[in-house]
């Protein structure tokens, strides 16, 4: 099978790759993905936190190193990490839902902070580890596109705009990306210690609203509708107006596979000037045509899956942004990443996947290697 980039199959061909969050919606494509590259996954997560899960549906424990463990156990991470010896990490792991970080600050704050500052520490005893050697490992951690000071504005956000976050969960992850920031300039910066191997990069990715088959959250867009429709209910939904930049899971994803293969490439060519570059902030984001409200959204899935909506909007309910845009030149120019699914075919690909598990006896697996067979043809 070719991959998107000649490149990709190549850098991640029998390599080990450790994945925090593998059970997780993103984290189970990125590990299916993974695995068809021909990597060796290893799994770091708690259980899936739904009913169904992507994870299950696709059988991964069965097909990659599955570990049951909390980013928030700082031993625990550290002793799987340097027993791993990765060549890439692909940090995920974290408490992703913005109505849920009302209800549990501390737990939000704790484990998208401490968590991802458990990984930087590990990676920190991974770089004297490798020392002597010739292993390296690059390093994405994932954030988010809501880690900005939203100001409501029609310009889209870049990478060197001011950090910042209305709610636990927002804000939560504008402290990662402070962390990663100052672990990156502390410990891993390219432009210290000239004299020595350079054993680990670290970049962070920021990516818009996610949307794809199997994802079975509470409280997000797209598997609530799918929930009500198929009971045949109308859909509820909260904020028609607010505008989002939606995009196909394997967008993001491609981008954090192309990024952590840059890093790997530099790092073993000892390319200071390229990792001074390529461990900084990416966005990875849709075109501009497919930042569009959520009552539009919903109305291109009724004519993929036919049932109605009705507006909940709470007055009273927490606040939730209601404009949000990314630019992503950044990538485009550094990096070649460009989306490749418009809006149209991102809702039609979800919604088939969707519509494909709902029948019986369906190949979940065979659906989702579809579309990754089909994103990089």
């Amino acid at each position: 099978m070719a991959a998107l980039h000649p490149k990709l199959k190549a850098a991640y061909d029998g390599k080990t790759v450790l994945v925090t969050g593998h059970t997780g919606f993103k984290g189970s494509w990125l590990s299916e993905w993974l695995l068809m590259l021909g990597a060796r996954v290893i799994g770091i997560a708690l259980p899936p936190g739904t009913e169904p899960a992507l994870f299950e549906q696709l059988g991964l424990a069965a097909r990659l190193e599955h570990n049951i463990l909390d980013i928030r156990d700082a031993q625990a991470v550290q002793s799987r990490v340097l027993g791993s010896e990765p060549d890439y990490v692909f940090h995920l792991a974290a408490q992703p839902l913005v109505r849920r970080s009302y209800v549990d600050p501390v737990e939000t704050w704790d484990t998208n902070v401490m968590g991802t500052v458990n990984v930087l520490e590990a990676l920190r005893e991974l770089d004297q580890h490798y020392a002597g050697s010739d292993k390296a490992c690059a390093c994405v951690c994932i954030t988010t596109d809501k880690c900005y000071e939203n100001r409501e504005w029609l310009s889209a956000y870049r990478e060197d705009d001011a950090l910042g976050g209305y709610d636990p969960y927002s804000s939560s992850k504008a402290a990662a990306e402070l962390a990663i920031a100052a672990y990156r300039r502390s410990y891993f910066n390219p432009t210290h210690a000239a004299g020595e191997p350079l054993r680990i990069g670290i970049a962070s990715a920021r990516a818009g609203n996610v949307i794809g088959g199997g994802d079975w959250s509470q409280d997000r867009i797209v598997p609530d509708c799918i929930r009500h429709l198929h009971r045949g209910e109308p859909i509820p939904v909260r904020i028609a107006s607010a505008t989002r930049p939606w995009q196909h899971v394997l967008e993001p994803l491609s981008g954090y596979l192309h990024l952590a293969a840059r890093q790997h490439q530099a790092l073993r060519a000892r390319d200071r000037t390229s990792l001074e570059q390529i461990c900084s902030a990416y966005n990875f984001g849709p075109a501009l045509t497919a930042n569009q409200p959520v009552g539009v959204l919903v109305e291109q899935i009724l004519t993929h899956w036919p049932g109605s909506w009705i507006d909940q909007s709470d007055a009273t309910a927490p606040h939730e942004a209601g404009r949000l845009n990314l630019a992503w030149d950044k990538a485009f120019h550094q990096l070649g990443w460009q989306p490749r699914w418009d809006f149209s075919e991102t809702i039609a690909r979800t919604l088939a996947w969707y519509q494909g598990a709902a029948q019986a006896n369906t190949d979940c697996l065979g659906l989702t290697q579809s579309d990754i067979r089909a994103y990089e043809a």
